[in-house]
């Protein structure tokens, strides 16, 4: 099994020279360079009921149930491995609640994927990690996914249309603005004698994967996605899904969304900022996995290594202990070590031949927070950039980003290797670990020469504005209050908050005694406040997850000396009553066959911090696939089922009764404005 990972195996030592050979090369060239050029005929045409983008959960979720419904299903997907956080973004430890993974009440999707894991490995948790029920290996998440895939076609008849290796390069929307009517995209390939795939990191070949044209590493083949069904103004032919990781239709599309931070607003009483700021996003993270050796290993310092050291730490005294840490999200564990306690933590330590992944706060993360870092550029960017013209679009991701979290990713490994210094917890807390091996090649958990994952794992892009709706005419949007367990009688909140800013808030939560607040016969203090999430009547998923937070750093570049997390950030942080997803948070403006699943939803920045998590994402892609093929089947739009709310609505009655019927939950057991009894949901 150790032989079967280290396969390939190639040291930091050479990578780090081959990054930097790449970072000159890519710094000759202008990272923001844009292709006008209108690409060359198709060299293959494609006829699709649903154009699906994005092979992570939330798209494989939505293929998923758009195969067992008979219907024609492409995928694309930027990388060769299909399942985003648990496969090619290698955060293979499920996310998940106690109370609702004890229950098992998901979507049936996920149910079958946590039952292939078991079946795969002979048990749940074939890594022992502590930190989740299932940590296991992302290389086999790939195959379990396809597997899955396979045999839902089969079930259900449907056809599936498979491209990896394949981005949207533009969109062809019809003269009102309301219709897709196709999509141009790019599938590379490596040209023969060339280095195979994931032999570079995403930086050094984002810019050549967007261009038309071929390269000295890549040849492409340009593939136009059409309706099965062409007829010409019918708004019924076809659904495009956006379950990209940042939003990347949604930034084509040039449709309302956010980025960032909300202002604070009695729907956003947590906001870290009055006003508005887009650059600050949660951090992202390139993970890495590392095998536990009997002998040292021998690792040379990388030229960029000084650059981030100041900015390591065990964060807390409680995993101040390389045993702790490696086991926390430990993948990979073929015997079980001694039972272990330290910070009264019981784990079974770590032995030679384990394998652990890395995914830390202040390790591997990347927090930029400013203009002149921030990740995912905002319209504002994109149209300076001029990504938004015809055939210019190139991703919408900063490169620079990109390149200095695959270089801190890599300093982080040799941190736990040879670093002594801890930036949160200060001197003779780091020890050198020599006993530990950076797996990398190809049959690597990662799957890469390099040893990072192939994507890296985003926590936050950009979140669509719903269209007006009954109760928010600015764009529907899931708010703090509506998921949030704080306490909103801290004397912060009043404090804080103009008095009218106070009383609304207080009312949004008092539930039943909501017109009484209002009215002031009970002062906004003696209201009871509710205790459950918000009831959505076109709820289409469901989701419970801490609202947890990476937050953004103060100063540019983020790995700067005595760096600061945004002051107030994680102040919206905690727990979530069990929630659901409202079509109306699927449903863009503007685009009528357009929708949106993934952690592009309408949710505001601290909502989208519990919104983002493993069983959330196939919950909302289950919902995207169901929604997509019960308007094509019935001849409607997705829009015009939650349009006439709060009346009754037949239709999303019967896709509601579908989803339930399918083993797709719209809401959590004894769901009601009657049951304030959710302490017992962990």
């Amino acid at each position: 099994m150790m032989n079967y990972y280290i396969k390939h195996q190639k040291s930091i030592t050479n990578f780090s020279i081959s990054l930097t050979v790449f970072t000159v090369f890519i710094s000759l060239i202008n990272p923001y360079f844009v292709n006008a050029n209108s690409p060359k005929n198709p060299d293959q045409t494609i006829n699709c009921e649903m154009l699906v983008v994005g092979g992570g959960l939330s798209g494989v979720a939505t293929v998923y149930e758009g195969l067992l419904a008979g219907k024609t299903v492409c995928l694309t997907e930027i990388t060769d491995w299909l399942g985003g956080q648990i496969s090619s973004q290698g955060t293979s430890a499920l996310d998940e609640r106690p109370t609702q993974s004890k229950k098992e009440f998901y979507p049936r999707g996920y149910v079958e994927l946590r039952n292939r894991i078991q079946q795969k490995y002979g048990k749940l948790n074939p890594g022992d990690c502590w930190v989740s029920e299932s940590c296991f290996l992302p290389n086999d998440a790939d195959i379990i996914i396809r597997q899955m895939l396979k045999d839902a076609e089969r079930k259900g008849k449907g056809k599936l249309y498979l491209f990896l290796n394949t981005v949207i390069k533009d969109l062809n929307i019809n003269q009102n603005g309301n219709i897709i009517q196709s999509a141009i995209a790019i599938q590379h390939q490596p040209k023969p004698n060339k280095p195979p795939f994931n032999n570079f990191t995403l930086s050094q070949t984002i810019a050549d994967i967007y261009n038309y044209e071929n390269s000295d590493n890549f040849q492409k083949t340009i593939i136009k996605f059409i309706p099965k069904n062409n007829r010409k103004n019918n708004l019924n032919q076809w659904y495009v899904i956006d379950t990209t990781e940042t939003g990347e239709i949604v930034a084509l599309a040039d449709v309302p969304y956010r980025l960032g931070i909300d202002p604070r607003s009695y729907l956003e009483p947590s906001s870290s900022s009055i006003t508005k700021d887009p650059y600050c996003t949660q951090g992202f993270t390139y993970t890495f996995a590392m095998e536990l050796t009997k002998e040292p290993q021998t690792y040379q310092l990388p030229a960029f290594y000084l650059q981030y050291s100041p900015y390591f730490s065990y964060e807390l005294s409680r995993f101040a202990n390389f045993d702790i840490l490696f086991t926390y999200r430990r993948i990979w564990s073929p015997e079980k070590g001694p039972l272990t306690i330290f910070a009264n933590k019981k784990y079974n330590s770590p032995l030679p031949g384990h394998i652990s992944m890395q995914n830390w706060t202040w390790g591997n993360d990347y927090r930029p927070g400013t203009s002149a870092d921030n990740l995912v550029y905002t319209r504002e960017q994109l149209v300076n950039l001029g990504q938004l013209q015809p055939g210019n679009w190139q991703g919408g991701l900063r490169i620079e980003a990109l390149k200095k979290a695959e270089e801190k990713a890599l300093s982080f490994f040799y941190w736990f290797y040879a670093g002594t210094t801890d930036s949160q917890l200060g001197p003779d807390v780091k020890k050198p670990q020599t006993n530990i091996k950076l797996l990398t090649g190809l049959n690597s958990p990662m799957g890469t020469v390099h040893g990072l994952s192939k994507y890296p794992y985003i926590r936050e892009g950009r979140r669509i504005i719903g269209r007006p709706s009954w109760g928010q005419p600015n764009g529907f949007t899931i708010w703090e209050v509506d998921i949030s367990r704080r306490n909103y009688n801290d004397p912060y909140y009043q404090k804080t908050l103009p008095p009218d800013m106070y009383r609304q808030l207080k009312a949004t939560l008092a539930g039943l005694e909501a017109t009484s607040v209002i009215r002031g016969t009970v002062t906004p203090d003696n209201a009871i406040k509710r205790s459950r999430s918000t009831i959505f009547p076109d709820a289409v998923g469901i989701g419970h997850y801490a609202i947890d937070f990476h937050p953004c750093m103060n100063a540019s570049p983020p790995e700067v000396p005595g760096n600061k997390e945004r002051e107030g950030e994680r102040r919206g942080a905690g727990q979530a009553y069990p929630f659901q997803i409202p079509l109306r948070a699927m449903i863009p403006q503007k685009i009528d066959n357009l929708l949106v699943g993934g952690k592009s939803i309408a949710t505001s920045h601290i909502a989208a911090a519990a919104y983002r998590v493993h069983s959330f994402e196939w919950s909302a892609g289950a919902s995207a696939g169901t929604v997509a093929a019960f308007s094509l089947t019935k001849g409607i739009a997705p829009y015009q089922l939650v349009d006439n709310l709060p009346k009754q609505q037949p239709l999303l009655n019967m896709l509601k009764s579908i989803l339930e019927k399918n083993g797709n939950p719209t809401a959590f057991p004894d769901t009601s404005i009657f049951n304030s009894n959710w302490d017992h949901w962990r």
